[in-house]
Parts: C-alpha cells; sequence; structure tokens
C-alpha cells in the first residue's frame, strides 16, 4: 500500500459527523499507525484525531459561526447547539 498522505486523511475527516466521529477516528490512527512519530502526515493526522474527538462531544463541526440561541424558534426540537470547536463538557 502506498503511504497515507494527508488528502487520505482529508478523504476520511471531511464527511464527519458527530454520529460517526469516533469510527472515522479509528480508520485514521489506522492510516498513520505505521508512519513515524515526526511524519508531517502523522502529525497531522493527530490534529484532525483531536478535532473527531471534540466532534463526538458535539453537535455540529461547524466551523463558522456561534452556537444557536437558546430563543431560537423551534429550539426545544434541537438537542444541541455544540459545535466542534466548542463541545460539550466531557463526563467524568
Amino acid at each position: 500500500m502506498a503511504q497515507p498522505t494527508k488528502e487520505d486523511v482529508d478523504a476520511l475527516v471531511g464527511p464527519a459527523t458527530p454520529h460517526f466521529a469516533y469510527q472515522l477516528r479509528a480508520r485514521v490512527e489506522e492510516l498513520v499507525h505505521d508512519l513515524a512519530e515526526g511524519h508531517p502526515v502523522r502529525r497531522y493526522a493527530e490534529e484532525k484525531m483531536e478535532l473527531l474527538d471534540r466532534l463526538g462531544y458535539a453537535s455540529s463541526k461547524a466551523e463558522q459561526g456561534g452556537r444557536e440561541p437558546h430563543s431560537r424558534i423551534g429550539w426545544k426540537e434541537i438537542p444541541s447547539s455544540a459545535p466542534a470547536y466548542d463541545p460539550l463538557p466531557r463526563r467524568r
């Protein structure tokens, strides 16, 4: 198999949703498992795995905009408004 690239990592992470964040994280980790610690693609993949970890506690991968306000019409039907850059706190 050819050495993985950043594009390979992006192909896995790009369509990520909170529901599948950890499954995709496992695939990314497996993809770069054999790369050396300091390899640039491995470092890039580690950053993306951190994003996927946060996404697992979020309701959106949105990178722009703020949280939905509680005053929004229909809020009661929206279970969470936590984007990946500001996920819900982890349970201890």
